[in-house]
């Protein structure tokens, strides 16, 4: 494979595009990756930049040193005295905005999870990907009633979404720390594989998710993302639609084409 091409290389969040795969990584190791207003919006920054890059297939969003993302950062917080309602103020708003982002981005999101996410920041990353790959040694915890404040980052309604409404119950209100094993059988990540082999497994992944047909994926994307709120009838009228403005892609027929002459089907997006 070629060499990746270096689209944000300094700050507090990196980008990079390896082929169809945008690698989103947050690069705040001494914080644990915890989410300050700069960091939120350096975030937003990259989220947008894979927005506007047709090429962006999948996106694969990791965190750098021993933790994915502790959630907002406590000492930034503490350190704010009276300010800090405004500045948490803010902060929300942020943090909303990239959420929103990864939940609306066509692409589907990936997260590599190693060691803790934790928080609004953390948590609330892990549910709005669209799959999440997790190290041994990966541990969630919502954290939020800890600290006196209530959850954030969409966590009341992705995380019911997930896991279904008493375990989140029990997550958001005791804040137990759930380990990589439990998280699978809850169904808030997708695998486990060691740590040594967590970052290329999920490159590995991603790029494999890549060589799909980029409007099914959004259009697959889309329909999870919202056929949740809708019900069962309402969505499948939307699935009907969706369907049918697929077939007058390009893609279609390569698609159709490749299974019948037992080929790998070669996706342009078209």
């Amino acid at each position: 494979m070629s060499q990746p091409e270096l689209l944000i290389t300094s700050g507090t969040v990196l980008l990079s595009l390896h082929g169809g795969v945008a690698h989103l990584h947050l690069n705040r190791p001494d914080a644990a990756n915890g989410l300050d207003i700069p960091t939120l919006q350096d975030l937003i920054a990259a989220l947008m930049r894979c927005h506007g890059e047709r090429r962006v297939r999948v996106v694969l969003l990791t965190g750098a040193g021993a933790n994915f993302c502790a959630g907002g950062d406590v000492h930034t917080f503490a350190g704010k005295g009276d300010e800090l309602p405004e500045y948490i103020r803010q902060a929300t708003v942020y943090l909303q905005a990239a959420i929103s982002a990864m939940i609306h981005l066509d692409a589907p999101v990936i997260a590599a999870v190693q060691g803790f996410a934790a928080g609004g920041g953390g948590m609330g990353l892990v549910c709005a990907a669209d799959v999440v790959i997790a190290g041994e040694s990966a541990r969630f915890l919502a954290g939020a009633t800890r600290v006196a404040m209530a959850p954030d980052a969409g966590l009341s309604v992705t995380l019911p979404r997930l896991v279904g409404p008493r375990k989140a119950t029990e997550m958001l209100l005791m804040n137990p720390v759930v380990k990589a094993p439990e998280a699978l059988s809850l169904g808030l990540i997708s695998q486990v594989v060691a740590d040594a082999e967590l970052q290329a497994a999920a490159m590995a992944y991603a790029q494999q998710m890549a060589e799909g047909a980029p409007r099914a994926l959004a259009a697959t994307k889309r329909l999870l993302w919202t056929g949740v709120g809708l019900g069962v009838d309402a969505a499948m009228p939307e699935e009907s639609r969706t369907v049918a403005a697929l077939c007058r892609t390009l893609d279609v027929r390569e698609g159709l084409a490749a299974v019948i002459e037992k080929r790998t089907a070669q996706f342009e997006g078209q």
